[in-house]
């Protein structure tokens, strides 16, 4: 990729709106653009200024549009080159023509995620924030915008610079040891390196923890309301919808197709899904509702098994809490409010939350039950700074992997040379994670994720 021309793009989403940008960045950037705005006698882009002005076509001077320009200087700038970004009204035809007028004086038009791999390679951002960029456009929550515009202030890499801080002193240290060994410089024991090494370890390993819960924040879940027809699952639904999604009667059997909508329960992007009551099928219809059903259940990230409390337990609702009783799972005792005295249920250790769908009763309690086994444990610590994609949790597993064999070579009393190798690997990976030794197979194949204009 070239560095040192300039690009152009619309940088606001397809369509008609109130406004819409034109974003040109490179050395042309200042000269190109003042082709075809006028700002005023004796005007001209200033740095750090937003100027009134306006579209002009260059040939004839004749007007096309009111204009906001606003001209960053490098490297006060997103990619750290000289940016001007074009505000017109948010006619499709006229964000073109600016685009079009531009390529005519020498911009080419931008890759998708161009600007964004400029700031990296320019050294603006690591490939981390990179990465937060597209996560915070790509947000459908205010928590995960949060999250995403933590990352971008750099709250992994930090995490992430205190541990390359302890393998590089180890490095330098058995380096020197090496080096210098005619001088008398002491060659750091076996039991120490192994306890530097731990101390390395334990932070990578809570780490490489934080993905479970990352990956829920980056991407949200699928959580499936199983159980036996009438117990209340499509009333649960849309009390946890907060709206009549489903239909609800009092015939058994009415939902034969899977309902889903997406809300956010806790900042969290949930995926729910409504499944047909689980029994013995009365026809074709309802046979491949509880097939898909149970499709659901299995493809699901967490599961509410719905118990109806009004109703004795059945063997099929012991089946099903036998069935999620290693998954992701909650037993909910619906309808509480009609049965108060019965007897609670055996629920294979799930946790049970007792709840009614007609009166909302328990349905914060399950709602917030839904969400601490989502975050676990060690949730409200993994706030700030944690891994959010495939890519990143590859190479701190492989990171992990160097130090175990590290550990191994310690063990076997491996010449500190060959010991060196395993921790060069180690920190090759966590270089990989920031961007610092990155392959351009790999920056492509992340940038091209991103829209055009960013």
């Amino acid at each position: 990729m070239h560095l040192d021309d300039t690009i152009v793009a619309i940088s606001t989403p397809p369509g008609r709106g109130g406004i819409g940008v034109v974003r040109l960045a490179g050395p042309e950037a200042r000269e190109i653009a003042a082709s075809f705005l006028r700002l005023g006698a004796n005007r001209q882009l200033e740095a750090g200024r937003a100027l009134f002005g306006e579209l002009i076509e260059p040939a004839t001077g004749e007007r096309i549009d009111e204009i906001v320009a606003t001209f960053f200087a490098k490297p006060h700038s997103y990619t750290t080159d000289d940016i001007v970004e074009i505000s017109c009204h948010g006619a499709p035809v006229v964000l073109r023509h600016v685009v079009e007028m531009s390529l005519a004086r020498g911009a080419r038009l931008a890759e998708p995620g161009e600007f964004t791999m400029r700031a990296f390679l320019n050294g603006r951002l690591d490939l981390t924030q990179a990465e937060a960029v597209r996560d915070l456009i790509e947000s459908q929550t205010l928590f995960q915008a949060k999250v995403a515009a933590q990352q971008l202030d750099g709250a992994l890499s930090h995490r992430l610079q205190r541990i390359k801080k302890q393998l590089v002193e180890l490095i330098a240290t058995l380096e020197a040891g090496i080096d210098f060994a005619e001088d008398d410089v002491a060659v750091m024991p076996g039991t120490e390196i192994v306890r530097r090494i731990g101390e390395i370890r334990e932070p990578l390993e809570k780490l490489a923890a934080s993905f479970a819960y990352g990956k829920v924040v980056h991407e949200g879940l699928t959580l499936a309301i199983v159980g036996r027809p009438n117990v209340g699952k499509s009333s649960l639904f849309n009390c946890l919808v907060e709206r009549e999604r489903a239909i609800v009667t009092a015939t058994p059997g009415t939902t034969r197709d899977l309902v889903t909508e997406t809300v956010a329960i806790g900042g969290l992007p949930v995926r729910l899904v409504d499944t047909a009551g689980i029994r013995h099928a009365l026809d074709e219809a309802e046979s491949i509702g509880i097939r898909k059903s149970m499709e659901a259940l299995a493809d699901a990230d967490l599961v509410l098994v719905v118990l109806d409390a009004s109703q004795p337990v059945d063997d099929m609702d012991r089946e099903l809490l036998e069935q999620v009783r290693q998954r992701a799972a909650v037993a909910v005792w619906n309808k509480c409010d009609v049965a108060r005295d019965s007897n609670t249920p055996a629920t294979s250790g799930l946790t049970l939350v007792h709840t009614s769908a007609l009166s909302g009763e328990g349905i914060a309690s399950l709602r917030k039950e839904i969400l601490q086994r989502v975050r676990g444990d060690g949730g409200a610590q993994m706030e700030s700074g944690f891994l959010t994609n495939v890519r990143q949790q590859d190479l701190v597993t492989k990171t992990l992997a160097a130090l175990d064999q590290a550990d191994q070579a310690v063990a076997n009393r491996t010449p500190h040379e060959m010991l060196l190798l395993d921790l060069y690997n180690a920190l090759r990976a966590l270089d990989e994670i920031t961007g610092a030794t990155t392959a351009d197979d790999i920056l492509n194949l992340i940038f091209s994720t991103f829209c055009i204009g960013k």
